[in-house]
């Protein structure tokens, strides 16, 4: 789901083989997509599009920290200056908060993605540091010890803490990707080779989709053929990340020295908390495309259409439910209000001292039927619940909590790290300690070693396909 070096890099270096052979020799019997002749590979470019916390943040504002002689002024960085989250922890905070409900900065700290290469290399530049938080740099390296030329190779940050409709309504950020990929066929003249990572192909696919709305139809797919060679999807959550859910309940703090409660709440004031959460291959949106403001969409939201094997099957076919809680019991059935009909006959008849272990798939985790059975007992139900009506059950291109389509592109190449434990389900228990950390994880429910599960695509397992149109795209064993 994020920026996670014990698995990355076996796969980063498992796909840098397959991008050096397309940037530093071809593959051999390989045609132009304009068919004339062979493909001249030293015209290819390589644009990378990092994961969720692989961009460097820095500061747009200036802030006066009390009680610590480390301010923040522009473009110091945020995200991530170890120094400054030690030292001034508070005024860090207020750097990368959003408003959950709007995705506004902080009134006093505003933070903004960087730019180039450099952003994604080292997240914390420094003797100790650095290694550390190494993202990219290792792949880059080797990129030049095998000649790969200075400008083949484009980064496109972005600020992972958004929705997907926020990157374009605040930054413009797909429209300046179309014009990346548009500014390096002009540079070099060829196509690119797009290297996405993690939550990387989530924006990526919304890329694809948003620019079926700017582009007209009968030119959509000549775009692509002249604009994008290949796809490597490196880490692809294509069917969500269970480690979303972990972070949503529990915090997750990337081995940073902040507490699980703050890093919950920081986590959950982003839009793009919700972006890997899992979901069913069984239910598609109806995709239905609207060009009103969202603020005047009222209600309307696309609406969740399932096959009917989504209820015939366990767990959304998944290999487990993916979250298993317990929740206080209050005798006489009125603890869960707020819950759908379908668990009200659980509590009719509990007893006030036993809890009542609830059980959830992945489809009803990104419906929003979990935070809604919740939102007695946490009171960050309510806000993810907004999130997710507003910016993914309303966003203006597609639902991403839905299955992918295979992208029309004539090379798609899935590629997984290998030998990991991959997490598919927890269970929570009330911790007994006050919001953020009233939640604590009492079990992990892993992938079983060597037992296939086609339905998921594990995270951590090594597959590399290359992929052409009449390849159905999720799914480890289509292809």
């Amino acid at each position: 789901m994020a920026w996670r070096h014990d698995h990355g890099a076996r796969t980063v270096f498992a796909a840098f083989l397959l991008v050096v052979i397309y940037l530093a020799g071809g593959a051999e019997g390989s045609t132009s997509s304009s068919g004339g002749g062979e493909l001249y590979y030293s015209k290819l470019s390589g644009i990378i599009i990092p994961g969720f916390a692989s961009t460097q943040l820095r500061a747009w504002s200036v802030l006066d920290c009390p009680f610590s002689p480390l301010d923040f002024n522009p473009l110091d960085l945020v995200w991530l200056d170890t120094t400054k989250l030690l030292s001034a922890v508070n005024c860090w905070l207020k750097c990368m908060l959003l408003n959950p409900y709007n995705q506004t900065d902080h009134p006093e700290c505003r933070s903004r993605p960087d730019s180039g290469l450099s952003a994604i290399t080292e997240l914390d530049p420094g003797y100790i540091t650095g290694p550390l938080s190494s993202v990219w740099k290792e792949w880059l390296k080797w990129c030049i010890e095998f000649g790969i030329e200075a400008n083949a190779i484009v980064a496109v940050p972005y600020d992972w803490r958004l929705s997907a409709s926020m990157l374009e309504e605040r930054d413009l950020y797909f429209h300046k990707l179309k014009l990346t990929f548009e500014t390096t066929l002009k540079l070099r003249g060829g196509p690119s080779l797009v290297f996405a990572h993690s939550l990387g192909n989530n924006v990526f696919r919304y890329f694809l989709e948003w620019l079926k709305l700017e582009i007209a139809p009968k030119h959509y797919i000549q775009w692509l053929d002249e604009h994008i060679h290949a796809f490597f999807a490196v880490g692809a959550p294509l069917l969500g990340a269970t480690e979303a859910v972990k972070a949503t309940l529990s915090g997750f703090t990337f081995g940073l020295p902040v507490a699980e409660g703050t890093a919950r709440l920081l986590y959950n004031s982003f839009g793009s908390s919700l972006w890997l959460m899992p979901f069913s291959k069984h239910c598609k949106a109806n995709n239905i495309h609207w060009n009103n403001d969202l603020e005047e969409m009222g209600n309307y939201r696309h609406t969740l259409l399932c096959d009917d094997i989504e209820f015939q099957s366990n767990y959304s076919d998944w290999p487990t439910d993916v979250i298993n809680i317990e929740v206080p019991s209050i005798k006489g059935g009125n603890a869960f209000l707020s819950k759908p009909e379908v668990f009200q006959d659980v509590t009719l008849n509990l007893e006030c001292s036993k809890p009542t272990q609830l059980t959830f798939s992945a489809r009803e985790v990104s419906d929003g039927t979990f935070f809604k059975a919740i939102e007695d007992f946490d009171q960050d139900s309510e806000r993810l619940l907004y999130l997710l009506r507003k910016y993914y059950q309303g966003d203006p291109v597609l639902n991403p909590l839905t299955p992918w389509d295979r992208p029309p592109l004539k090379n798609v190449f899935c590629i997984y790290g290998i030998d990991m434990k991959t997490e598919v389900g927890y269970y929570f228990a009330p911790s007994g300690k006050p919001y953020p950390d009233n939640w604590i994880i009492t079990d992990v429910v892993y992938e079983h070693e060597g037992q296939e599960i086609p339905s998921v695509v594990s995270l951590e397992c090594l597959v590399v396909m290359k992929r052409y149109p009449t390849t159905p795209f999720p799914g480890v064993n289509n292809g």
